[in-house]
């Protein structure tokens, strides 16, 4: 993330669980000094406990609603206060109801706008504040944000406006060397993706073969992802061996968004 020879100091919001948890413990494992945002208190506890014991040189764990600006602001000051100025960023926070046309209610809209949209808004202004010239950020939306979804439209909304945000970010923080990347995941074997599925067999069996009924393909690759596939494409995109890829959007799902 930088030529200097300490180890990074990565942020990473969405650590309880998925997605999130892989990525602080790839992290981990490399020597990094961590701090981890949830609204799961017990999830993030435990994330952060098996973070230290996989190698982390440091860890920070505080609850925070990322759709909050103020707790944001707090928790970035104290990232860098305890730890240093941030060297990557990793935004993992989300969250899916499902709801379609007719019946998503204003709540469940506004929250998603507020988690997975304004959440992410939320950490690129503060990390133009709290990360060193030439840092990293990396912002996990989902394939929905290009790939319409039946029945998901407010997840979808709300992806395509973090991948936006991050990517006009990036344009204004590339003066600075540092690079905003996407990473655009599918089906993935996390929580939330869990919860859509009633019926598990069934709704992995649609994800890999595809659902005609609702407009969608398979899974060429005919599995479902790990959250350490995802993990492994957002901490190359937060490396030096990323260090000319910026502005981009990156599938992860085994080629169902062809």
């Amino acid at each position: 993330m930088n030529d200097e020879q300490v180890p990074p100091t990565v942020l990473v919001t969405g650590a309880a669980s998925g997605i999130g948890r892989a990525t602080a413990l790839r992290l981990a494992g490399s020597g990094a000094a961590l701090a981890l945002l949830d609204l799961d208190r017990e999830g993030l506890a435990l994330t952060a406990k098996e973070a230290r014991a996989a190698g982390a040189c440091a860890v920070l764990d505080r609850v925070v609603d990322v759709g909050s600006r103020s707790q944001v602001r707090v928790a970035f000051a104290a990232a860098e206060r305890e730890l240093g100025a941030l060297s990557g960023l990793a935004c993992a926070a989300g969250i899916l109801v499902p709801g379609g046309l007719a019946d998503l209610v204003p709540s469940d809209w506004d929250r998603h706008l507020s988690v997975n949209a304004t959440g992410v808004l939320n950490c690129l202004q503060a990390g133009a504040t709290h990360l060193r010239d030439g840092g990293a950020v990396a912002v996990v939306s989902s394939n929905a944000a290009r790939v319409p979804r039946t029945g998901l439209l407010a997840y979808a909304a709300s992806k395509a406006a973090a991948s936006a945000v991050t990517r006009c970010a990036g344009l204004e923080l590339a003066a600075r060397g540092i690079r905003c990347n996407v990473v655009e995941p599918g089906s993935t074997d996390t929580p939330m993706q869990r919860d859509l599925w009633p019926d598990p067999e069934v709704g992995r069996a649609a994800a890999l073969q595809g659902d005609p009924a609702s407009y969608r393909l398979g899974i060429p690759l005919g599995r479902i992802a790990d959250p350490d596939d995802v993990a492994a494409v957002v901490c190359f995109l937060l490396s030096d061996a990323a260090r000319h890829v910026t502005l981009q959007q990156v599938y992860v799902d085994g080629g169902a968004s062809l």
